[in-house]
C-alpha cells in the first residue's frame, strides 16, 4: 500500500516555501477475511506469530529496543527528502519538524513599590530598603561608582607610568626618579607639617611665615625636580595625570625623610591634595554623590611617609575669588573649574574633610595673616613635639 501526502513548509535554511511529496510504505498485517489492515508502529517490537514471522510483515524478529532499527532497515522511505531534513549520518531518513518549545514562564517579581509599601516587613522602621529603592528608581542613574584614579601603592604607580613611557618621554624621566627613591621612607626626629587647601586660601603666605618662625625647611608638591612637566601631564588622560601627581608625592617623601633629620619640615600640599582632586574629578553631581566617609579612597597609602600634622586652610568662596583676582596669575585647568563649577569646589573641600590616617585639622584663613599664624602655631605646639 502506498500513501502519498503533501506538506506546506518553510525551509529553515533558505526561508523559501515549497511542497514536498512523500511516498512511504505502510508495513503491517492484512486480514483478508475481515478486510482490515493492522500497521506496525515504528519503535515498537514487531509482532510475530507462534508459527513464525507474518508473511505480510517483512520485519525480522527482534528483541528489546531493536524494533525501530529493524523497521527502518526493512521499509526505507523512497520519497525525495530535502537534505536539511535528514539526520546526520542517516541518509534518506525523514525528520519531521519539531514544535517550538513553549516560552519560559514569566518570573514572579513584585513591583518595587509593593516591596516598600506601608505594612510590608521590608519597609519596617530601620529598614534600608526604601532608601535603596529611592536611589534605584526608574530613570534614576544612581550614584556612579568611583574608579580608583590613584594608584594604591608605589609599585602600581610604576606600572602605570611604564605603560605610557614610550609615548610620553617625561613619564620615563619621572619613572627614573621614582626608581631611585627607597621604599617605605621614614622621617627623622623633626616634625613634618603639611598645609592643604584650595588655591588662594593663603597656603603660600602661611607656609613661608611658619618656616621663618620655626627655622624650618619648606618643600612643595610636586617637587621642583618634576614640576616643570606639570603642563605636559595636565593635558593627558586622567589616569596618567593622577599618576604624575602621585609620583610627585613619593619623590617628595625621599626629600622629607632627609630634611626631617635636620629641621622642622613645612610642606605646601602633599597626598591629601592629590587624592581630594582625584576623587572630586571622578565623581559627578553633589557632595552626597561622593564615596561614603569610610571608603578606602580616603585612606593614606601604607607605603608613603606620613606627616605629623595636616592643616586644611579654608576661606569663604567670595574671599577666595577676590584673592585670585588680586594675584593676577594664570589659572590652571582645575582652578578654572573650581571658579566656574561650585559643585566641583564643594566636592574637593568635602573630600579634604573626609581624609583619614591622618585627618585634616581645619583652620579658618579668612582673618588677618597674624591671627592665622597664631592659630597655626598653637595647633603645631599641641600636636607636634619639638
Amino acid at each position: 500500500m502506498v500513501l502519498e501526502f503533501s506538506e506546506d513548509r518553510q525551509d529553515s535554511t533558505t526561508r523559501a516555501r515549497g511542497n514536498v511529496t512523500l511516498r512511504c510504505w505502510r508495513v503491517g498485517r492484512l486480514d483478508p477475511e475481515a478486510g482490515t489492515f493492522h500497521p506496525v508502529t515504528a519503535g515498537a517490537r514487531p509482532r510475530t506469530d507462534p508459527a513464525g514471522p507474518n508473511p505480510c510483515n517483512p520485519v525480522p524478529v527482534t528483541r528489546g529496543g531493536g524494533g525501530r532499527r529493524a523497521f527502518r532497515g526493512a521499509a526505507p522511505c523512497s520519497a525525495l527528502v530535502s537534505a536539511d531534513r535528514s539526520f546526520p549520518g542517516r541518509p534518506g531518513q525523514f525528520r519531521f519538524p519539531l514544535a517550538p518549545p513553549p516560552p519560559p514562564p514569566a518570573p514572579s517579581v513584585l513591583p518595587l513599590a509593593r516591596l516598600a509599601a506601608p505594612g510590608s516587613r521590608l519597609a519596617a522602621p530601620g529598614s534600608r530598603l526604601p532608601a535603596m529603592l529611592g536611589r534605584c528608581a526608574p530613570g534614576s542613574p544612581g550614584p556612579r561608582p568611583v574608579a580608583r584614579a590613584l594608584p594604591p601603592s608605589a609599585s602600581a604607580l610604576r606600572q602605570r607610568l611604564r605603560q605610557c613611557a614610550e609615548r610620553i618621554p617625561e613619564a620615563e624621566a619621572v619613572l627614573d626618579l621614582l626608581e631611585k627613591c627607597p621604599e617605605h621612607q621614614k622621617k627623622g626626629g623633626f616634625p613634618v607639617i603639611v598645609f592643604e587647601g584650595l588655591d588662594a586660601t593663603g597656603k603660600t603666605t602661611v607656609t613661608q611665615a611658619v618656616k621663618d618662625t620655626l627655622n624650618g625647611i619648606l618643600l612643595r608638591s610636586p617637587p621642583t625636580c618634576i614640576s616643570q612637566w606639570r603642563t605636559v601631564f595636565d593635558d593627558e588622560p586622567t589616569p596618567v595625570k593622577r599618576a604624575f601627581y602621585a609620583a610627585g608625592n613619593y619623590i617628595l617623601a625621599s626629600e622629607i625623610a632627609k630634611a626631617s633629620t635636620q629641621a622642622p619640615v613645612i610642606i605646601d600640599r602633599y597626598w591629601h591634595s592629590t587624592a581630594a582632586y582625584a576623587i572630586a574629578t571622578e565623581t559627578s553631581g553633589k557632595v552626597q554623590d561622593l564615596p561614603p566617609a569610610q571608603d578606602e579612597v580616603y585612606q593614606w597609602p601604607d607605603d608613603l611617609l606620613k606627616p605629623d600634622l595636616v592643616l586644611l586652610l579654608t576661606v569663604d568662596p567670595e574671599e577666595r575669588v577676590r584673592r585670585l583676582q588680586n594675584r593676577g596669575l594664570e589659572k590652571t585647568k582645575e582652578e578654572a573649574e573650581l571658579e566656574a563649577n561650585s559643585l566641583f569646589r564643594q566636592r574637593v573641600e568635602e573630600s579634604y574633610r573626609r581624609m583619614v590616617n591622618p585627618a585634616c585639622q581645619e583652620v579658618d584663613a579668612s582673618p588677618s595673616k597674624e591671627e592665622v599664624l597664631k592659630t597655626v602655631l598653637q595647633l603645631i605646639k599641641k600636636h607636634c613635639a619639638f
